[in-house]
């Protein structure tokens, strides 16, 4: 199974489990990873979630070789299960706390804008490369990463598609902290968490989001329609073979 889960105490971690694959996300992860999350929404006795990635990264992104096939076959509703899987993680009610090694790429960098606490080991990999792949943002963070960061530094990131470390990305207030141990970070954050009144803390995360949460799922599916409609243009197949030959992607005759 590419998605692990496990339960200490009151805290359930969820592990993206493919190594072999830099933890690529597959149509069946998103699945599982929303039914990880689900699980854990409705199990009384979890109340704190980890989230991270096996083998010392975090996530690669999408499996590039579904996306080709989803791309030749012009089908939106292969981004059915991604979609619900950023539905779920964007209204997830618990405290979600990440803890971050190696590369988070595209999803893997947009599902930490959902998280409570993000802790990063300081040389890790944080990119959201659409426009290089001939895609638009996705995950929010059209809407998120402007308020968080403003234009420009938005612009950096989702369009010019610059990666950042960990150590930079806590600079700029992406994650929480640069760590020499996250996931010993992130343990500690979520123990601290379910010491607190859960109730409290379950409001009081509600609150932080109640003012933007239903204009978050406007856009969340709004960018999951234009990203389908990319998929298929003659860009993003480019993109994708350059990627598959291993070559840089030539966009001038297109």
């Amino acid at each position: 199974m590419s998605i692990k889960t496990s339960q200490e105490g009151q805290i359930q971690t969820i592990t993206i489990a493919r190594p072999e694959k830099r933890n690529a996300l597959t149509l069946e992860m998103y699945q599982a990873l929303t039914e990880a999350l689900r699980g854990a929404q409705e199990e009384r006795s979890v109340r704190a979630v980890i989230l991270t990635g096996e083998g010392g990264c975090f996530s690669a992104g999408n499996d590039i070789v579904e996306f080709v096939a989803a791309a030749s076959r012009q089908d939106p509703a292969a981004l059915a299960a991604p979609t619900q899987f950023l539905q779920t993680i964007s209204t997830f009610t618990k405290p979600l706390v990440a803890a971050v090694e190696g590369d988070a790429i595209g999803i893997g960098t947009s599902m930490l804008l959902h998280c409570d606490l993000v802790y990063a080991a300081a040389d890790a990999k944080l990119q959201l490369p659409f426009a290089r792949l001939g895609l638009v943002p996705e995950g929010g963070t059209s809407l998120l990463l402007p308020q968080q960061l403003g234009h420009r530094l938005a612009f950096e990131l989702l369009v010019k598609g610059d990666a950042v470390s960990g150590e930079r990305a806590a600079q700029l207030g992406l994650i929480n902290a640069a760590s020499h141990s996250p996931m010993a970070d992130a343990q500690a954050a979520a123990q601290s968490l379910v010491a607190l009144a859960p109730a409290a803390v379950r409001q009081s995360k509600a609150m932080l989001r109640e003012h933007q949460g239903e204009l978050l799922q406007k856009v969340l599916l709004a960018e999951i329609e234009q990203f389908a409609a990319r998929l298929s243009s003659a860009e993003a197949q480019e993109a994708f073979s350059a990627f598959m030959e291993k070559r840089a992607p030539v966009f001038s005759d297109i």
